[in-house]
């Protein structure tokens, strides 16, 4: 549900000189499934002495400092501790403790009142966080996000990255590698183009979500366990390889697989590759980013399903004197086998596709004001049982293609509080412009106005 945090800052001590730059970035929840949002986590700046825009240009995207801090590790220098003698010890405990809150109050306004419920529906809060998030030792860092969501009136575990991060030299040049646990596929990445910190940073829990989603694109989000290796060479080429497992947080132990749509058999590989590369005033990175996975729906034995996501990126930044200007992109095509699907009666042929577009880009007027525009799309064969007719949220015509576009504008009063307004509007939604659900629902019917209030603390 969520695609939220990022850090704001970072960790800075100097021992012996040599300051190691360290480690970035941090993670968002993502609100991937639902609400892909971002959060800065001020303990980074406590521990550091660094305000957010060093690592944030707005947060969660990540500064070129930023970036660098979370690759290697969310650590800032190399510190061992030493006892009166002068003897290193195995233990390293900030003066500061590295915890964080962040709360978002909001409102979300429908163009068309969904059947039997209220509009204008307020979120107070609309999410609540806690973050563990700092260096807990030499060349080892994290970010562990708990949140409350008011839909659900709980705290649970939200995006989790813990990292170990070192460097090394390879044919001669630097080379940054580390070992990443995380609990969501994309948490880990370093740029804001792939899905956990993608735009939007925030956005409503309330609307109508469309049908369809591609498996990367934040639906395994907190119900994985995963553990990868990645590395940075020569400030140029990046690599990641990650292996997840289903872990299911709320459901029963051992893993059973009951009232779970994914359930891993064996592991799913996660990919990732970019090149990032700066000419005169601009900076591009490109890549790809995927995951392959087999898995029984509600079981863990039995038909499977098959997904494989092969992903493309880019990210683009300019600097305009205190301004910014920057760009996301993100294409995933998935290819699915629903062989548990079919068998169940849940989809009406095997072999099925998504393809998923996004682009967006901000200006950013000095770290106080920002404007964002987005389009979005997602296409794919029609299936009338994958997507089945319902009121509001069903396709009358078992066609997933959904578009449309956000334009968003944000205002920093200061660094840590954020107020956000969004127009999201939907040329389609869930195969048609018009009458899509068979009960005379229209598409720009789920146009939303969305209002946010966030504090980090």
């Amino acid at each position: 549900m969520r695609k939220s945090i990022t850090m704001w800052t970072i960790q800075a001590d100097t021992l012996q000189g040599n300051l190691r730059l360290a480690a970035k970035w941090l993670a968002a929840l993502c609100f991937a499934v639902v609400l892909p949002h971002a959060y800065a986590v001020p303990s980074f700046a406590r521990q550091t002495g660094l305000s957010c825009n060093v690592c944030h240009s707005n947060p969660p995207e990540l500064t070129a400092f930023g970036r660098d801090f979370k690759l290697k590790g969310y650590v800032l220098t190399d510190m061992t501790a030493k006892d009166k003698v002068g003897n290193s010890k195995d233990l390293l405990l900030s003066k500061y403790i590295p915890v964080s809150a962040m709360i978002m109050i909001s409102n979300t306004a429908i163009q068309a009142t969904q059947p039997g419920s209220q509009n204008n529906t307020a979120g107070f809060p609309q999410q609540l966080s806690i973050f563990l998030a700092g260096a807990f030792a030499s060349h080892f860092g994290g970010l562990a996000q708990f949140t409350y969501t008011h839909a659900q009136d709980h705290f649970g575990m939200d995006n989790t990255d813990l990292r170990y991060a070192d460097q090394g030299k390879l044919a001669g040049k630097d080379f940054w590698y580390g070992v990443t646990l995380n609990n969501s596929p994309t948490v880990e990445d370093v740029w804001n183009s792939t899905p956990t910190w993608g735009f939007p940073w925030i956005s409503t829990s309330s609307g109508v979500s469309p049908l369809a989603s591609p498996v990367i694109n934040g639906l395994l989000g907190q119900d994985v366990a995963g553990l990868g290796g990645y590395g940075m060479w020569d400030n140029h080429l990046y690599a990641d390889f990650s292996l997840y497992r289903s872990e299911h947080a709320g459901g029963a132990t051992p893993v059973t697989g009951t009232g779970f749509q994914y359930n891993i058999r064996d592991v799913a590989p996660y990919w990732r590759a970019a090149w990032q590369q700066t000419f005169g005033d601009n900076y591009l990175e490109v890549g790809t980013y995927g995951i392959g996975m087999n898995t029984y729906p509600n079981a863990v034995s039995g038909p499977l399903n098959r997904y494989v996501d092969p992903s493309f990126d880019f990210q683009y930044e300019r600097p305009f004197g205190a301004n910014l200007l920057d760009a996301h992109g993100t294409y995933i095509h998935e290819s699915s086998s629903l062989a548990a699907g079919v068998a169940a009666g849940a989809a009406s042929v095997r072999a099925n596709h998504l393809n998923t577009l996004k682009l967006d880009s901000t200006y950013h007027w000095a770290n106080k004001y920002s404007a964002t525009g987005a389009l979005f799309s997602t296409t794919g064969n029609r299936d009338p049982l994958l997507y089945a007719p319902a009121a509001v949220t069903g396709s009358a015509n078992g066609d997933p293609d959904t578009s449309g576009f956000i334009a968003q504008a944000g205002y920093w009063p200061v660094q840590n509080i954020d107020i956000t307004v969004a127009y999201t509007g939907y040329f389609k939604f869930n195969g048609a412009s018009s009458n899509y659900d068979g009960a005379n629902r229209n598409a720009s019917d789920n146009n939303t106005v969305y209002m946010a209030l966030w504090l980090n603390f």
